[in-house]
């Protein structure tokens, strides 16, 4: 299957994505992990995608576009990928479909992970992270630390990144609705979208996104 992941930042697409992808044996595909891989491989898109970060720009959609290009080529997703982070707007989307047409390919399906936004605020806003590891994380609602502030697992101090600040959340939710929700209306126009209700817990959420695959 060929399946893009959407949802606005804090709605899971990262962990739902690498379940799906794991139950459908397909490659889990992040616009993240490219940018990594190609930075640290030092390839010519990556040394373009990092002068423009370096700079503190956005980095231009046609190396996004070439980067997940040269991914979706690769031997393990000759039978399917799950994309999560691309496309990102519009344009990426209408290059999707002209790469994919080009090798006789399309989607099979675009999961929408829905999330009210006051729960997005909630969930990234209340995450506090350990300042010795930070694979140590803790929410105020959700996952508490046993003593406020400080880590259950090293005794670390426990603190809220900068981008997790309410006013950061809240903007990234624009850039969200300004630049990445019309391509829900886009794939809904192709008859592609799954809305996926994405609050519960996470294998709830992942089945009822194979359920809605299956059908």
């Amino acid at each position: 299957m060929r399946i893009v992941l959407v949802g606005p930042p804090g709605a899971g697409k990262g962990t739902q994505a690498a379940f799906l992808a794991k139950n459908l044996s397909i490659p889990h595909i992040s616009t993240g992990d490219l940018f990594r891989a190609n930075i640290s491989q030092g390839t010519e898109l990556g040394k373009q995608a990092k002068a423009y970060m370096d700079a503190g720009d956005l980095v231009p959609d046609e190396v996004t576009i070439g980067m997940a290009k040269d991914r979706m080529e690769q031997p393990d997703a000759v039978n399917g990928f799950l994309l999560d982070g691309f496309p990102r707007n519009v344009s990426q989307a209408e290059a999707l479909d002209v790469m994919l047409q080009a090798e006789g390919m399309k989607l099979d399906a675009v999961l929408d992970l829905e999330v009210e936004e006051d729960e997005v605020v909630k969930r990234i806003a209340g995450r506090r992270i350990c300042r010795n590891d930070s694979s140590h994380v803790f929410h105020v609602t959700y996952a508490a630390a046993k003593t406020e502030g400080v880590c259950d697992t090293c005794g670390g101090e426990l603190y809220q990144r900068g981008d997790d600040s309410e006013a950061t959340v809240r903007n990234r939710l624009e850039v969200y609705h300004t630049q990445t929700e019309p391509i829900i209306d886009y794939y809904k126009a192709q008859g592609l979208l799954v809305t996926i209700p994405a609050l519960g817990e996470v294998a709830d959420v992942t089945k009822r996104a194979m359920d809605a695959l299956k059908k």
